[in-house]
């Protein structure tokens, strides 16, 4: 290793030249055989976190990793050292300086980081959402009105913009799809929603009169963190929405919105995506009420009606042995599609997700409206179309499109709102969700798909919590 070579018995002097040769990201943790029972760490881009107990002191890369055994913890900044033991942890910046880092609190207690009676992770997380829910809308409630001070965020951040860009990766883009649909709606903001990874190689028009919303549930995804300094070098204002308090999109952001999930261990995203999508509402509302573009009425209004949607999640989980049912028939497919239009669509794509990452069925999303444009090619007898119909602007489409695979012998399970009207023989399997406003359903549509998922990889006999190839924290571009 490169560090050995330049080791003549100062480790911090090794460390330091060996890294200075090295490109990319990395998290190392290291030990020098003539300085027992001492932990050497440095990172740059990969994530690491550390905390010292009674018992001694503990590092990793995932703070969920760290609830079973410590209340408070530290990050360790990009190229400092960390030199720990048993005893204590002594922290370095790059000019050998020591100095305290910043302890941040793990408000989770550790039955939060345990399965609790569940077979899964997954199935728990799915059944926290209520309270995931709660926890992160309530706080910002103020006389009835979306109020973002307690996050100290300023209202300032939304004013002199012109664009809106949000970026993300996988499901955490899903949520920022629903959020471009709810601003544009609501606050007449253009707003567009890039995937990180590509963001950064297509020269993307950002100035100071742009808002860079990033999203992220470990808050350490990094080609979103790369996206992030891009934003920031540009002059862009910069918001993020993270679950990891101290973590490295919180830091780099000028203001952050947490989210309030607690930890999340299964690798495909349930209640963090729900929580993210309710700060999206909450940031359009906000954005719309302080731009004039929605009375103050109409503010509350809104915030009624997402406070009471946590109950509605909280009936929907009564769902699970209907879905399970239909879940058990969809096991031997080979490809599902998955038909939506504007919120539905965008929900669509995370249903999509959801299942091919757990399941490993091949799963695709399209805008209902495009399948006459080449997809309905791939419609075929007993292929399974997973139809969400609950916008009433544009369920008579969705309803005609269903129609279209149901003619080519597409096996259809149908999601609609409380007041569909459906002939029978349209569909398979309905699923009819409770009656809320058309603009909060996806809180409770996602419920439903995120049980189809975990079912069909049960039924398969698949670790749900723990898909092949796959990891929690993505923090490798």
């Amino acid at each position: 290793m490169i560090i050995d070579e330049y080791y003549n018995g100062d480790p911090e002097e090794a460390i330091r030249l060996g890294t200075s040769k090295l490109v990319g990201a990395y998290g190392f943790c290291i030990m020098f055989e003539d300085i027992p029972e001492t932990i050497y760490a440095i990172r740059s881009g990969s994530p690491l976190v550390a905390a010292h107990t009674e018992k001694g002191s503990i590092i990793a890369s995932d703070m969920v990793a760290l609830v079973s055994h410590a209340k408070h913890y530290f990050v360790l900044k990009e190229n400092h050292i960390a030199k720990i033991t048993k005893d204590e942890i002594l922290v370095k910046n790059e000019y050998g300086d020591i100095y305290g880092p910043t302890i941040h609190h793990i408000s989770w207690d550790v039955g939060a980081a345990k399965k609790g009676g569940y077979d899964y992770f997954m199935m728990k997380e799915i059944h926290e959402q209520p309270d995931a829910l709660k926890n992160t809308i309530t706080p910002r409630i103020a006389n009835g009105l979306p109020d973002f001070s307690t996050d100290h965020v300023s209202d300032d951040i939304f004013m002199g913009i012109n664009r809106i860009v949000i970026t993300a990766c996988g499901t955490a883009m899903h949520a920022g799809l629903i959020g471009k649909n709810m601003i544009e709606r609501l606050a007449r903001i253009p707003v567009t929603v890039d995937i990180a990874s590509e963001f950064r190689y297509q020269n993307p028009i950002i100035d100071e009169k742009t808002l860079l919303i990033t999203i992220s549930q470990s808050g350490e995804t990094a080609d979103t963190l790369a996206a992030l300094k891009l934003g920031k070098a540009k002059g862009a204002k910069t918001l993020s929405v993270v679950n990891v308090k101290g973590s490295s999109i919180a830091r780099e952001s000028d203001y952050v919105l947490y989210t309030h999930a607690g930890p999340e261990i299964a690798v495909a995203s349930t209640k963090a995506y729900s929580v993210q999508l309710a700060v999206m509402y909450l940031i359009a509302f906000r954005l719309a009420y302080v731009t004039k573009n929605i009375s103050d009425r109409e503010a509350k209004s809104y915030m009624s009606e997402l406070v009471n949607i946590c109950d509605t999640v909280e009936e929907v989980l009564s769902f699970d042995a209907q879905v399970e049912n239909i879940a058990k028939r969809l096991t031997k497919a080979d490809d599902i599609f998955f038909i939506g239009r504007g919120l539905d669509y965008a929900l669509s794509c995370e249903g999509s997700l959801k299942l091919k990452e757990i399941s490993y069925i091949h799963s695709e999303a399209y805008a209902a409206g495009e399948l006459k444009h080449g997809t309905i090619s791939l419609i075929t007898d007993n292929v399974p179309v997973i139809a969400l119909a609950t916008q009433p602007d544009v369920y008579a489409k969705v309803i005609s499109n269903v129609q279209e695979v149901r003619s080519r012998g597409a096996k259809v399970i149908l999601i609609t709102d409380a007041n569909a009207s459906v002939d029978a023989s349209l569909c398979d399997h309905q699923i009819v969700l409770p009656e809320t406003s058309a603009l909060f359903t996806p809180f409770i549509s996602v419920v439903v798909l995120q049980y189809l998922a975990y079912y069909v990889s049960v039924e398969k006999g698949l670790n749900v919590d723990q898909p092949r190839n796959l990891a929690k924290s993505v923090t490798v571009e």
